[in-house]
């Protein structure tokens, strides 16, 4: 038994990373364009590792999607502020690893005996996703701001007001679809998992 739950973890984790790098690479797999913004969505895999496999796992896919921004950055940018914010470690890797962290310690050892495993999914998947937003954008003020207000076309001044229109944007749509498809994608796979 203790074998076949070893095997069904290497194939979760070698799936979940395919997702990942498949995500990272094809843009629209990524993140669902809309007509005022696009919605990241590779952050829900992270989360989904990280409550069906649990936060060292989840750490790894984080990493996985971390490193692959970070290289992109140099070799073939997603967008013009790519260059500027994610060739700094601290903001494109260790947010992605914090998502699965943070998840999978919140859905483990705080939320899941003490309510439904459906909420306890969801708010984890809110709050992962609010980790990523939260840490990046303040790395990004942390590190470079001047760089960045100037490719955003914002006084330095007024940057912070626009990071935090970002997180309201972007960051609480992302945080919100999130907790929607987290508890429908991860808890089939949890049923597989404890098989």
């Amino acid at each position: 038994m203790k074998k076949r739950n070893k095997t069904t973890r290497l194939v979760l984790l070698g799936l979940l990373t395919a997702i990942i790098i498949i995500q990272t690479i094809v843009p629209i797999l990524g993140y669902i364009p809309t007509p005022i913004l696009s919605l990241t969505i590779i952050q829900v895999t992270v989360i989904i590792a990280a409550i069906v496999l649990g936060p060292v796992d989840g750490a790894i896919i984080g990493g996985v999607w971390g490193v692959i921004t970070f290289v992109r950055a140099f070799t073939y940018p997603t967008s013009p502020l790519a260059p500027i914010i994610f060739t700094n470690p601290l903001i494109s890797v260790f947010p992605r690893v914090m998502i699965g962290v943070v998840a999978g310690l919140l859905f483990y050892k705080v939320l899941k005996d003490r309510m439904n495993e459906t909420i306890a999914m969801s708010i984890s998947g809110v709050i992962g996703s609010l980790t990523n937003t939260i840490l990046v954008l303040g790395f990004v003020y942390l590190f470079v701001r001047e760089s960045y207000a100037n490719a955003i076309g914002v006084n330095v001044e007024d940057l912070l007001p626009a990071i935090l229109a970002i997180v309201g944007t972007n960051g609480v749509p992302e945080a919100i679809l999130s907790g929607i498809l987290t508890p429908i994608i991860a808890k089939p796979l949890l049923k597989i998992r404890k098989k």
